[in-house]
């Protein structure tokens, strides 16, 4: 299996089998984000456990609808997301905007991004980089809001 066609299985599998998908209580905070290009959008929560950057990201639970990218990326960012300190959570998302943001150019750590490696060839096309960093940039702004509150 080639793997361009592996990575294209993931996508499709956590498009059609979404994790953490269903708006969920308690939760810290919630956002809307819209993808005006192409009019995907998702509602997020975010729950915390602590202050600072050794918060722990407790869940995250999402509603959307959109192209598979849109989707299958929330669901993976909850799967990364979920259970590690805001600090640990953030170099992630980091790490997710920088392979997004490479044009196809940069070479993924698998270590780091797990199943989010599936998305580096969508970083070919500028089209699809907006779909794929929707739910990513909802979670960092709904994680950022919590923190921003706990001042």
């Amino acid at each position: 299996m080639k793997l361009d066609s592996m990575y294209q299985e993931i996508i499709l599998d956590h498009y059609r089998n979404p994790h953490h998908k269903g708006l969920r209580d308690p939760f810290d905070t919630e956002v809307h984000h819209v993808n005006p290009t192409c009019g995907d959008e998702v509602t997020l929560r975010v729950k915390l456990d602590g202050t600072g950057a050794d918060a722990k990201v407790v869940d995250v639970s999402y509603e959307g609808q959109g192209c598979s990218i849109s989707q299958a990326s929330a669901s993976v960012m909850t799967d990364l997301v979920i259970g590690r300190t805001v600090a640990d959570a953030l170099k992630v998302q980091e790490e997710f905007l920088h392979l997004m943001q490479s044009k196809g150019q940069a070479e993924p750590d698998e270590e780091v991004l797990e199943d989010a490696v599936a998305f580096a060839g969508v970083s070919k096309f500028p089209a699809r980089v907006k779909c794929a960093l929707l739910g990513w940039m909802a979670w960092r702004d709904a994680t950022t809001q919590v923190m921003e509150g706990q001042k």
